[in-house]
């Protein structure tokens, strides 16, 4: 189950695309990370390099993603990857009207770095990084500068609603997956596979 996400995305790609397939990672702070590397210990090292985006303040990420990435090095020797940084979007608890104000800062950053990657798909998880970085993906993309595929998996705690970050890359996602059969019903572009992490 871990793999269908990927697999039809697979499906939809292998005619223009061969290995390997440049991947970015969106990983957020406490338990995204966790879920997101679940997710990607599945993945063949056809997706190499691997680009990881954390929030600066984020240090208990970056540690995980080492050491997932060194005990996948003893697999896949040809294994590459990278950590970039960007500003934080969204503290917690911060006020909506200066969280408009920090994304837009945190856009600035990365769309420079989405430009710089080239990635041909994001993934991500939810955490409210993610949504400058998907965001200036899509720019990218109505610019025809480079087209990036961009796969949502909202996080398995979410049951009932969609967290915020989820709310707004609905509707700019090109997978959105979830893994509670109620968020299928209202919103019905997702995707639901049962639970994948």
């Amino acid at each position: 189950l871990l793999l269908v996400p990927l697999v039809l995305l697979d499906r939809k790609c292998r005619r223009r695309r061969t290995p390997p397939f440049s991947l970015l990672v969106v990983a957020g702070s406490g338990g995204h990370t966790t879920e997101i590397l679940r997710l990607l210990s599945c993945l063949s090292e056809s997706y190499s390099p691997r680009h990881y985006v954390l929030a600066d303040s984020d240090k208990m990420s970056e540690a995980k993603i080492r050491s997932f990435e060194q005990k996948r090095a003893e697999t896949f020797s040809e294994s590459q990857f990278s950590l970039d940084r960007i500003p934080r979007s969204r503290e917690v608890r911060q006020s909506w009207i200066s969280s408009v104000l920090t994304t837009l800062h945190s856009i600035l950053y990365s769309l420079p770095l989405t430009y710089k990657r080239k990635p041909d798909l994001i993934l991500c998880n939810g955490p409210g990084t993610c949504v400058p970085v998907c965001l200036s993906a899509f720019l990218l993309g109505l610019l025809r500068i480079k087209r990036t595929i961009i796969v949502y998996v909202e996080s398995i705690c979410r049951v009932e609603t969609l967290s915020l970050s989820g709310k707004i890359l609905y509707y700019f996602s090109d997978y959105f997956i979830v893994q509670w059969p109620d968020l299928k019903k209202k919103y019905p572009k997702s995707v639901y596979l049962g639970r994948i992490v």
